[in-house]
């Protein structure tokens, strides 16, 4: 090779020089990279950042750099090179990208390490607000503001403050950060240095900053504890309003610590003297006090016999006779009643109580008043499918049974003769006070039919048809019609053909023949076919049979004008 084709660069080394620049220029677009200034023209400064490149960046990127100034002449600045238009053309720079990518390298770090960043409220977008993190922007959402719900925010705003980076997404270019998250951790700091100074059972003044339906929490000086609604006072409380209001200056009691959850119980009751102490000697059992009703369940009431100590009257203790009412409809709240002591348990701290101990018993009264065997007279109060209840008092009710009601009748038929309202006189069968039950007998203040009756099996009465049924027909019969019968349709007639019920009307009188007569279980059978039976019988043994000769009907015939002769 001669001299001058080594000083001459052929058309292969010019392309190969070209390779080496647009590679030189591929690994560093896009990226920060650092660059010298050469010189400042109007608002505008060039930079050279090498590979025979300059580039001109606004003046305004500088100046706003954390309130830098503007550069000079020779100093090393970092830019974002954007592109490069082409080998000799002018490079595409950025000093605010160039910003932003070192802030986002920078908050990466943070975000890896755990570590709080500073930053200031700028401004406000949807669902919360833009946070400026020197040089990339952040989201903020509404509930990451403050540990409760701030109404106004514009204390906040344009301050250096911390906050805890969320999330982050470089390639979308979003971060969430959080200032509640910085206040918590603080809090929890601090809380716990507050807590590890606490002791249970120490004494200390507190404010009170909020009631709730079940209690007030109580400031101690940078951390609070909760007062509940049970421990404010040893006497029922409705609602913490009733003893503290918000602001108040109070003493209380450190009644428990949590450690884990550094939750702290207070008491106030707890330094007051426990009415419960010695209850069972201030409260025997058989002892008679008043109180006043304090609440209503539906088992009962409890009643307050002196400040924070109370009883339950169980509503089986309530009334001597009303059992199946809801407490409310024998008693009202703030009630004054005089009550008994039933049972006392201190270590339990129950007190039974009893509002009808102190009263009449009026099953008692009507014991004493009306022994069992002696007549009684009421009204009628209701009708059930089982019997009549008969009032006997304003309190007391007795019933009498189906089967108590009528010596001559049954079931509906007994029930159809009275109506609600009627007076009616009945004898006290049994008093079982425990049971609460008062059997009557109406009946029984009759004389019974069957009583004087005394009917022997083959008797012949004359009775009388009350009615006709398929099967048979009811008749009554002796002393005043008393008693009841029912003649089957086989026993209507010896005759097959003569056994209908409709042969016989209402009214008619007939007789029968008594085939079986039961005092005890007052049943009494009758029969016209054994009566028939037994005519025949004897119409034969005396004047002959049928198989002398003569027809049934000249025998019949003959006995009944024998019978029947003066």
């Amino acid at each position: 090779m001669t001299s001058t084709q080594s000083m001459n660069p052929t058309r292969d080394d010019f392309a190969a020089m070209l390779d080496q620049s647009f590679s030189s220029r591929g690994m560093i677009e896009g990226r920060v990279v650092p660059a010298t200034v050469v010189a400042i023209e109007n608002d505008f400064v060039v930079v050279d950042i090498g590979l025979k490149t300059e580039g001109r960046i606004a003046m305004r990127e500088f100046i706003t750099d954390d309130g830098a100034g503007a550069p000079k002449v020779g100093d090393i600045v970092e830019v974002y090179l954007d592109r490069i238009e082409n080998a000799l053309g002018d490079a595409v720079l950025s000093r605010e990208k160039a910003r932003r990518e070192e802030a986002w390298t920078r908050l990466e770090k943070n975000f890896a390490a755990g570590e709080a960043v500073m930053g200031a409220l700028v401004g406000r977008v949807k669902g919360g607000f833009t946070v400026e993190l020197g040089g990339a922007n952040a989201f903020l959402p509404g509930s990451q503001v403050d540990i409760r719900p701030v109404r106004d925010v514009g204390p906040l705003m344009n301050i250096t403050q911390p906050f805890a980076i969320l999330k982050m997404d470089r390639q979308r270019g979003n971060i969430v950060v959080s200032r509640r998250a910085v206040l918590e951790e603080s809090r929890a700091s601090e809380r716990a240095e507050i807590v590890g100074n606490l002791k249970e059972g120490e004494v200390r003044d507190g404010v009170v900053k909020n009631i709730t339906d079940y209690g007030a929490f109580v400031d101690l000086g940078g951390i609070d504890g909760l007062l509940h609604v049970t421990d404010m006072s040893w006497k029922r409380i409705s609602h913490p309003s009733q003893v503290l209001n918000v602001g108040d200056t109070v003493k209380v009691q450190i009644v428990k610590i949590n450690p884990d959850t550094q939750r702290i119980s207070l008491g106030m009751k707890q330094l007051l003297t426990d009415p419960w102490d010695a209850v069972d000697a201030k409260y025997p059992v058989g002892a008679k006090f008043t109180g006043r009703v304090t609440n209503i369940t539906d088992y009962g009431a409890f009643v307050e016999l002196e400040a924070g100590v109370e009883g339950l009257v169980h509503v089986s203790e309530m009334s001597w006779t009303k059992k199946n009412l809801h407490p409310s409809k024998i008693l009202s709240t703030s009630q004054e009643v005089d009550v008994q002591v039933i049972d006392v348990d201190g270590e339990k701290r129950r007190i039974s109580l009893g509002i009808k101990q102190v009263q009449a018993n009026p099953w008692d009264a009507f014991l004493s008043a009306h022994p069992v065997g002696s007549i009684i007279e009421g009204e009628i109060k209701n009708i059930t499918e089982f019997g009549l209840f008969v009032g006997l008092s304003p309190e007391l009710d007795g019933m009498v049974h189906l089967s108590d009601i009528a010596w001559d009748a049954q079931g509906e038929e007994a029930l159809a003769r009275y109506n609600k309202g009627d007076m009616v006189k009945a004898k006290v069968l049994d008093i079982d006070a425990d049971k609460e039950r008062i059997s009557l007998g109406m009946k029984q203040v009759q004389s019974d039919p069957m009583g004087d009756a005394d009917f022997r099996k083959g008797q012949i009465v004359t009775v009388e048809v009350l009615d006709v049924a398929t099967g048979g027909i009811e008749v009554a019969f002796g002393e005043g019609n008393a008693l009841r019968s029912f003649i089957r349709k086989s026993d209507l007639s010896r005759d097959r053909s003569e056994q209908r019920a409709d042969r016989f009307a209402v009214g008619d009188r007939i007789d029968a023949m008594v085939t079986s007569f039961e005092k005890g279980s007052r049943k009494v059978a009758l029969s016209i076919k054994a009566m028939e039976l037994k005519d025949e019988k004897e119409a034969i043994a005396q004047f002959g049979s049928s198989d002398s000769g003569a027809s049934l009907g000249d025998i019949l015939g003959a006995a009944l004008k024998e019978k029947n002769k003066p």
